[in-house]
Order: structure tokens, then C-alpha cells, then sequence
């Protein structure tokens, strides 16, 4: 499998990886979903965008303690490097992520479309301005603008909101493009990103799925699986590819 593997993706004129919340696992992000995920911690409404602008001090208490101080310590794993080292290799076009946690970009990638936005940026609720979120006091609770005293809201897709521009049509054209797919970590059960891998095989991608259990991609559009985790996976797939 790793051998095939290899083989599309040296072979492939344009290759890209789409991630899910299984990349970021193994560096210590707890997945939304299943067994240990967030939703059997926190009620899902308090991500629902009503919800945050009706009760935002309760929302970002919320916030604060999940993506803030849980997620701010956590850094790139094998899976990330990888693919920031295929990226400069020109083995891979871009990443597409579900995830907000920016871990693509601290490892190196420079062609990401985050499509469900980034924990890094908050965006001004009235005058729309985006400030890193390292300039914003977040001991204070809602944070607000320094520009204008609006609310701020992590720059991310709250249920309820729509998906990002530019993200959304740059991700759906690369998808449009690609010839070969390297789906990691994805359950293929969140819409519309779900859609993404589904897009590129209808126009005859190949694709290459790295998970640790079958996903919803497996039996519809998977042609190679890899049933591994992201980190192990990848290190053996680059060692094929530098054989090859």
C-alpha cells in the first residue's frame, strides 16, 4: 500500500492533501467526535453563532479554556512535517484542513486554506478588523476591539456561519484540479468539506487515505488505505517516496 501510495503521489501533476481532526491527535488535540472528543465535554450550542452573540462572556469562557489553554501549548507532529517537506519538494500542491489549530502553518506549510478559519486571527464583530490573537487580552473576558470596542470572536466557523472566502473557492478548486488526494485524519462526515475528496475523485484523482479505522471516504471514493495513525503513516510513506 505504501509502495502505490508513493507512486501516485511522485506521479501525480497535482497533488493535495486534505486533514482532518486525526492529524492533530497525536500532537495532543482532542478530536470533537467520538469516544474522548470535546462534545462529550461541552454542549455543542455553545458554538452555535446565536449563542455567541447572545451570551458571549459564557461562550468565551468556553472558548478560552478549550482552543486558548488547551490547544496553546500543543505543536506540529511527524504528520505536519511531512507534509510541509512534500510541499517544498513540489510534491504537493496545497493543504486543505478542517482544523482551526494552525498547526499546518506552524510547521512549515505555506499553501493552507483553512477551511473552517484559524484560531491565530479574531475578527471585530463590527468594524470587522482581524487582530493576531496574541495582541488581545483574553484575562478580560469578552475580549473586545481596541479599534472600535466591538465584540471579538476567534476567526473560526461557528455552527450557524458560513464557510470562509477565500478558502471555500480556493479549496473547491484545488479539489477541482487535483489528480491525486491524500486524505489524513478525516471522518468524512463534516459537510461541505466532507465533499472535497468526493469532488477531486469524480474527475478521476486518485486517492490516498490515511486513518486508523475506515471512514466514510473508504468504501465510496478510497482507492489506497493506509490503515495506520498520521504520524507512522506518513514517515514510512516518505521513506517510499525517497526510495522511489
Amino acid at each position: 500500500m505504501y509502495k502505490k501510495a508513493a507512486q501516485a503521489i511522485k506521479q501525480a501533476q497535482k497533488t493535495i492533501a486534505f486533514t482532518g481532526a486525526g492529524i492533530s491527535v497525536e500532537s495532543g488535540v482532542p478530536p470533537f467526535r467520538g469516544e474522548n472528543g470535546l462534545w462529550n465535554k461541552y454542549d455543542p450550542a455553545t458554538f452555535e453563532i446565536g449563542f455567541f452573540h447572545e451570551y458571549p462572556g459564557q461562550a468565551w469562557i468556553v472558548l478560552r479554556d478549550i482552543f486558548y489553554n488547551l490547544f496553546g501549548a500543543v505543536r506540529p507532529n511527524t504528520a505536519h512535517y511531512a507534509l510541509a517537506e512534500l510541499e517544498a519538494q513540489d510534491l504537493l500542491s496545497c493543504v486543505i484542513t478542517q482544523n482551526i489549530d494552525h498547526l499546518h502553518t506552524d510547521a512549515g506549510s505555506r499553501r493552507v486554506h483553512e477551511f473552517h478559519g484559524t484560531l491565530k486571527k479574531l475578527v471585530c464583530l463590527t468594524c470587522s478588523k482581524k487582530i493576531d490573537v496574541a495582541r488581545a487580552d483574553l484575562n478580560v473576558l469578552p475580549p473586545v476591539c481596541t479599534h472600535c470596542s466591538g465584540l471579538l470572536k476567534p476567526d473560526i466557523i461557528f455552527f450557524g456561519e458560513a464557510i470562509p472566502e477565500p478558502a471555500a473557492s480556493q479549496a473547491m478548486n484545488a479539489a477541482g484540479k487535483a489528480d491525486c488526494v491524500l486524505i489524513i485524519g478525516s471522518t468524512g462526515t463534516v459537510a461541505p468539506a466532507n465533499q472535497i475528496p468526493r469532488i477531486a475523485g469524480s474527475n478521476g484523482a486518485v486517492i490516498v487515505e490515511i486513518n486508523p479505522v475506515p471512514s466514510e471516504y473508504t468504501r465510496s471514493v478510497t482507492d489506497i488505505f493506509i490503515r495506520e495513525k498520521a504520524g507512522p503513516a506518513m514517515e514510512r510513506l516518505m521513506e517510499e517516496i525517497e526510495d522511489l
